[in-house]
Order: structure tokens, then C-alpha cells, then sequence
């Protein structure tokens, strides 16, 4: 670890590798949004996008990075630093590595809210705002259930996969019930997808990204990652333990749901992000800037595959993520068996 001290007396710490890696994933999510922007039926160069982002591109050209490419991909690095730092946060708290939204029922109960509005017919922004209200009130019911003189990661996690369960029968008898029509057009949802996401999808994930975000790094961070020492441990140190676990788990829970109102549950992103900044940074603690960036990275990478990778079909951004995740999931299970601690 490195430490600057200012004139003024503060210091500020950091670790060189883990601000290279985050450095690093900003930058390739960066490259891979201007390939993004430039790539589809109207190719356009580097050099024509920067300039059409700059203000000085044709009708046309505006139209199409604008209007139609640019709030896909403000949506798609939205919805994979989010992802990434509400993984990073439950894995954090419950210290456990498969802790994540898609095991702990939240993502599922963003799925619930929006299909009730799918059976009942409802319009595409009602969906949205039924998936953060699902999300929500299953945080709040895990919550519950889990309280017993605070909430603990090992029953937090058990009581997540049972609501979970619970809630994936839900969503499949939901299905059922819906026309077929709708049906079709919620398991696009449920898979995960960017299609013609436009500002108004992107707006409110950004608002909540940009309160939730400084709370989480600036005041949170520390603390968290105190508590991964323990529960005795970090209150002997002077954390609140419950106060900040409770408002962590909040913030994981507003950016989950609203993630899942901008692009659909997306799986194993949240799961996968934390693990691999974790891996690359060889640093200890939570690496929350660098999971947000590999997160990032992942979305875009994984939807510039989804559009382009498969000639003439476009595939619902989830499905890539899914392969990803499920191939880098059981990669990083042999390799612990290997090792020994499995």
C-alpha cells in the first residue's frame, strides 16, 4: 500500500496494482463503448465518433450515436457498475463468494414485480418501476426474516436462497398466466436486454448510481472493509456494524432493482466482477472501483458480442453474460478443487 501525505496533513491511501487494474478496465470500457458506437448497419470510424460526440457530425451521424447507440451504451456501463459494486458489497457483508443478488432472491423479486405487471398489462415504464418496487420490498422481506439480534451473512444467505426459490416458482406460475404476447416479450426481459433502451431507461439508474456511489466509496468503504475482519472485530475498532449493514445493504438493493428496471436481471455479472478484481488486483478487501470498472468493461464487452458476434442475430445481452459467468463459474470451481479447498 501507498500513502501521500498532503501539506495539510491528510493522508491518502491506495494500493499502485489495484489502481492500475481499475485504470485499466476504465480505459478498455472506454475502447469498447467507441467500437459499440461506431459498429451496426451505419459503420462509422474513431475518428468520426469522437467528432460526432463532439457536436460537429452530420444530422445523421447525431441521430445515430445519439439517439440510438449512446443511451444503449450509458445504459450498459450503468448496469455493469452497479451490478458489479452491489456483488461487491453483498460478498463483502455475508463473506461469502458466491454472495450475490441472483443467489440472494433480489433479482428475482425485481423479476416478480415486473411480471405482475406483464399479467396484468402494463406499459414498458410501469415495468420498470414495478421491477424496483419488487426488488425493494423482497430486500425489505430478507431483511425481516433474516433479523435475529442484527443479520448475519450465514443467515442472510440461507434465508436469500429460500425467498429465492420461493420466488422462482412465483415468476414461472406468473408466466402462465400472462397472453402470449406478453409471456414472449417478459422472457426477453427476464434474460436480460438492451434493446432500444433510450434516456429514459438510463436516467434513473444514473441518479441513483451517482447518490448511492460516493456513499458507498467515500463513507462506506473504510468500514466495509472492516467488517470483513468480523463482526466483534470491527465493532472493537469502532463500526457501527448494524447501522452500516443495514445502509449497504440498501444501497446494494436500490442499485440491483434499479438495474433490473434498466436492462432486465442480467446474471452472473454481479457474481463474477467482484471475483475477477479481486484475482487481478491480488489485493485484499472489497476493490470497489476496480470491480465497477471491470464491471463496465464486462456489460459492454459482453453486448458488443450479443450484436455482433452472431451474423444476422442479435442475442439478448443476459444469455452472453450467462455463458461468461456459468463458464468462468465452474473455471474457478476446478481450479479450487485443484488446489485443494474444495
Amino acid at each position: 500500500m501507498t500513502v501521500i501525505r498532503t501539506p495539510g496533513g491528510l493522508s491518502v491511501r491506495f494500493r499502485p496494482r489495484a489502481l492500475a487494474i481499475g485504470a485499466g478496465a476504465a480505459v478498455l470500457a472506454a475502447g469498447l463503448g467507441l467500437v459499440a458506437l461506431g459498429s451496426g448497419d451505419y459503420p462509422m470510424g474513431a475518428a468520426d465518433v469522437l467528432r460526432t460526440l463532439g457536436g460537429d457530425g452530420t444530422p445523421a451521424e447525431q441521430f445515430i450515436v445519439t439517439e440510438l447507440r449512446l443511451p444503449r451504451l450509458v445504459t450498459a456501463l450503468l448496469v455493469g457498475a452497479a451490478l458489479a459494486l452491489s456483488g461487491t458489497i453483498f460478498q463483502s457483508l455475508v463473506r461469502n463468494p458466491l454472495g450475490s443478488p441472483d443467489m440472494l432472491g433480489f433479482t428475482q423479486g425485481a423479476s416478480t414485480g415486473a411480471l405482475v405487471v406483464v399479467v396484468l398489462g402494463g406499459s414498458s415504464m410501469a415495468l420498470a418501476g414495478a421491477a424496483v418496487v419488487g426488488g425493494l420490498c423482497t430486500g425489505l422481506l430478507i431483511y425481516t426474516l433474516a433479523w435475529r439480534r442484527g443479520v448475519h451473512g450465514f443467515r442472510l444467505i440461507l434465508v436469500g436462497i429460500g425467498v429465492a426459490a420461493i420466488l422462482t416458482g412465483v415468476n414461472g406460475y406468473l408466466l402462465t398466466r400472462a397472453p402470449l404476447m406478453d409471456a414472449a416479450r417478459a422472457v426477453l426481459w427476464l434474460t436480460g436486454s438492451l434493446d432500444g433502451r433510450g434516456w429514459a431507461n438510463a436516467g434513473p439508474l444514473l441518479a441513483v448510481t451517482a447518490v448511492v456511489t460516493p456513499l458507498v466509496l467515500v463513507v462506506c468503504g473504510p468500514a466495509l472493509r472492516m467488517m470483513e475482519l468480523g463482526d466483534d472485530t470491527a465493532s472493537a475498532l469502532g463500526v457501527p456494524v448494524r447501522r452500516l449493514r443495514l445502509v449497504l445493504l440498501a444501497a446494494a438493493v436500490l442499485l440491483v432493482s434499479f438495474s433490473a428496471a434498466a436492462a432486465g436481471p442480467v446474471s452472473f455479472l454481479a457474481l463474477v466482477a467482484p471475483h475477477l478484481a479481486k484475482r487481478l488486483t491480488r489485493s485484499p478487501g472489497p476493490n470497489l472501483l476496480p470491480s465497477m470498472a471491470l464491471g463496465a468493461a464486462l456489460m459492454v464487452g459482453a453486448d458488443l458480442l450479443a450484436q455482433r458476434a452472431f451474423d444476422g442475430h442479435q442475442l439478448p445481452v443476459g444469455v452472453v453474460t450467462g455463458m461468461i459467468g456459468g463458464g468462468y463459474l465452474v473455471w474457478l470451481l476446478a481450479v479450487e478443487r485443484r488446489a485443494g479447498r474444495l
